[in-house]
């Protein structure tokens, strides 16, 4: 029988969740990956309840299809010669030429800044774009929150 450790990182624990990286395709000109929090990673199946007739004890539970969250990335404002903001800009404000799905990786780092759990997730385009609460009596980052709609996510490792 494998020890139960072994299926977390060397010592038998978890990993921590605050050393991660947000990583576009390439071809994106997307270099601004620095976020402060990252979330909507989940898969869920979406049922459908059907009453099968003549048969009262129970309702029948079917699977329909896959669906996900928005992904939900923060950090602070960036300046606007960021690729990330020119996309979101010419997805959300300008709204003139299609829409062009971006794919992108999540990785959770280890000490060394070395992969230990990574996420993919294809054709993401923003749906969202929130600047935080102003509040002249705190002393805080300004906080922009960009959400997500994607098709796929697969983790690797």
């Amino acid at each position: 029988m494998p020890d139960p450790a072994s299926i977390w990182e060397e010592g038998g624990y978890p990993p921590s969740s605050f050393y991660f990286r947000v990583i576009f395709d390439r071809s994106a000109d997307i270099l601004d990956v620095s976020f402060q929090e990252v979330s909507g990673i989940s898969s869920e199946i979406d049922i459908e309840s059907v009453v099968e007739g003549g048969e009262n004890r129970y309702i029948h539970q079917l699977p329909k299809g896959v669906k996900h969250p928005k992904l939900i990335l923060k950090r602070g404002i960036a300046k606007k010669s960021s690729g990330l903001v020119e996309w979101c800009r010419s997805v959300l404000e300008q709204f003139k030429t299609p829409i062009e799905p971006k794919a992108l990786q999540v990785r959770l780092l280890n000490e060394s800044g070395d992969p230990i759990r990574s996420w993919a997730i294809t054709r993401a385009y923003p749906v969202k774009w929130e600047i935080g609460n102003l509040n002249s009596t705190k002393n805080e980052v300004a906080i922009e929150t960009i959400e997500f709609s994607y098709a796929t996510l697969t983790r690797f490792i």
